[in-house]
């Protein structure tokens, strides 16, 4: 990237972009819906304003957030910034640009607004570190970082700025043979050369530098010299760099390794830098070997943080420690709390910290007071919390989501039955849409437990009526089925489709406990198949379920699971749909990158005889070793920029079911990794998707005859040839 300057016309043009500021409801981003009978429809999955990012200000009159539209036509997303009254009232869209503003946070004591924008003036810009006035006018950018910037957290004094960038990372192979200048080639000597959706050329790294509101200047590498990564890719951003109150010192997470070190080892650190000697002078959770992570630090100097026990395991139990910085003291506050913690916040007081973790198939708000450990419920019901940002030691704003309904802003009270919602987004839409209702059903399991269940019943639900359904698989393995909204696998849509979805805790999920939680390690083909298929018996038993159409679907471990059922499911399901799913899985091993993932999960590497649970997991839990036993309908989709899961696992099972005789169809998009996220291909996505359930499981329909009588004709015997004499 080239060096960004600013420029007086391209403050202008951002200027002018903003002075016509919109009252709620009058977006320049917000798309027209036209909803028809009632129907939810991919477009208006699309079109739903995505809110995040709530932050209150500094005298915790106002709040500050984010909302993203897509647009269809230019196949494209776009934030703008809106403030309201801490009680909802008043809101105000104070930004309406051509791109994205995003990691916004309050400063100078809520007179201005600091965040990251693209200056649209300029067609090879990166994003850069801009600051105006709380209301959006006299924006300005002030950072010029050549490769831009990946996200900034600005001092406690507002003196300092570290600023996430990249630096290059492995070999360059034009330093290595500077006269091929046509040549295209990577050399690489180690592992780590590629990472879920991108070749590793660069890494990001931490700078602090000096800042004033109107400037950045004196920018330092906190890791110059290294190719470490801080942030670690492909999760971590500006929660994983906190400042120390006095803002002399910065805390940084780091896994202080490379190549193969790193591709096996999950044991990060928080590591301290001191700003005036430009040195990390500690490291505060030594010996501590498994994932530390999201520092937080009080005003008065007290760090927590979540760490995970076992290096290699991703999935641990995420337990809240705290430290006295001055003694170096440290304790596990969670340790009576068999659950994995999310995210973390001080109460401004420092008496609490707000935490969301899953729980019993949702993710509740809770509030943990650190002298005595005692856990309160802050909010909860049939709903899913996610962002902090508390305003005193009973109240935080945050955002709430469900299956029926994408996230909106609210506040939530110590004491009080609701969370009160502040925005209302989406509500014009919602209103609109047919009616579906989500239930919890409690599944016994074949080792005599019982299961919670998420059941989600079409619009005019009849239960003298028979309804296809469709067994939901979670990916992860170890993700929580809990209330998400999803703009891919959205529970909403399907139901609206017409189809009784069943979503399952299976084993291997938190929010039930770390036994549960730790269950599917090394038994990938076993319990939780098992918890699969118990879920589909259960429900089958109801008399409006149509068991002989019933669809398996699943992403990324869902995916394993679709092609695991595919060999195994004794005639349960009609059809199955695989996105970015492991098929083979002594393939995944060598062509996947997060080793210490595999070696975890599976028990190891194929070759190692002598392991008894990774012989298993090659035996045992590979769906390529029931590819004999494929005998249904399949649809697998993957995206070519999968570094995960590589989207060859997708095209061996592709082909593996057309050489069975199968019908099936494979949906490949050349841009898109692990994810969908470009709203045309989004929507191509969901059309795909319902089209194939349609035609294999639903018999009122023109597709559905026309499939099975192309099935029928396919399995007609050949015509028997008759002999011609030999000549």
């Amino acid at each position: 990237m080239k060096l960004i300057k600013f420029s007086i016309m391209a403050a202008l043009l951002a200027m002018t972009a903003t002075t016509a500021c919109n009252k709620a409801g009058s977006g320049g981003n917000k798309p027209e819906v036209k909803v028809e009978n009632g129907e939810f429809t991919p477009e208006i999955l699309n079109s739903f304003g995505r809110v995040g990012d709530a932050q209150v200000s500094p005298d915790g009159k106002k709040i500050l957030y984010g909302v993203t539209y897509n647009d269809i036509e230019k196949n494209k997303g776009n934030r703008d910034l809106w403030v309201m009254d801490i009680d909802g009232k008043n809101p105000l869209q104070i930004t309406n640009t051509p791109n994205s503003e995003n990691n916004a946070v309050w400063i100078d004591g809520g007179k201005k607004i600091a965040f990251m924008y693209r200056d649209e003036s300029k067609d090879d810009a990166a994003p850069q570190l801009w600051v105006m006035n709380a209301d959006g006018s006299s924006r300005k950018c002030i950072s010029d970082m050549e490769n831009g910037i990946e996200g900034f957290v600005i001092s406690p004094d507002e003196k300092k700025v570290v600023l996430i960038s990249t630096v290059p990372y492995g070999i360059n192979t034009a330093e290595v043979h500077p006269d091929l200048k046509e040549a295209k080639a990577r050399i690489i000597d180690d592992l780590m050369y590629r990472h879920w959706n991108e070749w590793v050329t660069e890494v990001p790294h931490p700078f602090v530098a000096d800042f004033d509101y109107s400037k950045v200047e004196n920018v330092k590498d906190v890791l110059e010299g290294t190719q470490f990564e801080s942030p670690m890719r492909p999760w971590g951003g500006v929660e994983q760099l906190a400042w120390t109150p006095d803002s002399k010192q910065l805390v940084y997470v780091c896994r202080k390794k490379t190549g193969k070190e790193y591709a096996i080892s999950t044991n990060s650190d928080l590591y301290v830098y001191d700003v005036a000697t430009n040195k990390t002078t500690k490291n505060l959770t030594e010996g501590m070997m498994g994932y530390d992570n999201n520092p937080i630090i009080s005003k008065s100097g007290k760090l927590a943080w979540l760490s995970m026990e076992h290096d290699g395991y991703e999935a641990d139990k995420n337990r809240i420690f705290m430290m006295d910085l001055a003694t170096g003291e440290k304790k596990d506050l969670t340790a009576d709390w068999d659950y994995s913690v999310d995210e973390i916040a001080w109460s401004p007081d420092e008496k609490y910290i707000f935490f969301i973790c899953p729980f019993q198939g949702t993710m509740p708000l809770f509030r943990l007071e650190v002298a005595t450990q005692k856990i309160d419920t802050i909010a909860a019901g049939q709903y899913d919390y996610t962002g902090l940002s508390p305003i005193d030691a009973n109240t935080v704003v945050t955002l709430r989501h469900s299956y029926l309904e994408p996230n909106e802003v609210f506040i939530a009270k110590n004491g009080e039955k609701e969370a009160t919602k502040l925005t209302s987004v989406n509500d014009e839409i919602l209103a609109k849409l047919n009616k579906v209702t989500c239930e919890k059903v409690m599944v016994p399991t074949t080792d005599g437990k019982q299961m919670t269940t998420w059941v989600l019943f079409p619009p005019n639900f009849d239960k003298n009526k028979k309804y296809p359904a469709i067994l939901f698989c979670e990916g992860g393995p170890q993700s929580p089925v809990s209330q998400f909204w999803s703009y891919r696998w959205n529970l909403r849509i399907m139901a609206s489709n017409g189809y009784i979805v069943i979503a399952p805790n299976r084993r291997g999920l938190p929010g039930f406990g770390t036994e549960w939680n730790a269950q599917i390690s090394g038994d990938y083909g076993g319990q939780n198949m098992k918890d699969y298929m118990s879920a589909v018996d259960y429900m089958k038993k109801e008399s409006y379920i149509d068991g002989e159409h019933i669809g398996a679907v699943g992403a990324s471990y869902g995916g394993y699971s679709v092609y695991w059922l595919a060999g195994n499911h004794q005639k349960r399901f009609a059809a199955f749909i695989a996105h970015a799913g492991i098929f083979n899985i002594m393939a995944q091993y060598l062509e996947t990158e997060e080793m210490w993932f595999v070696n975890w999960d599976l028990g190891g590497a194929f070759w190692d005889k002598g392991n008894a649970v990774a012989q298993k997991s090659y035996a045992v839990a590979n769906p390529a070793n029931y590819v004999q036993n494929w005998d249904t309908p399949i649809m697998v989709v993957t995206g070519e920029n999968d570094f995960r899961i590589s989207y060859t696992q997708t095209m061996m099972a592709f082909n593996a079911a057309k050489l069975r005789g199968l019908p099936a169809r494979m949906v490949l998009f050349p841009e898109e990794d692990h994810w969908v996220q470009r709203p045309q291909n989004s929507i191509l996505w969901q059309r795909e998707f319902f089209g194939w359930l349609e035609q294999w499981l639903k018999p009122e329909t023109e597709a559905y005859k026309k499939a099975h009588a192309a099935l029928e004709a396919q399995n007609q015997p050949a015509e028997p040839k008759t002999e011609q004499p030999a000549k």
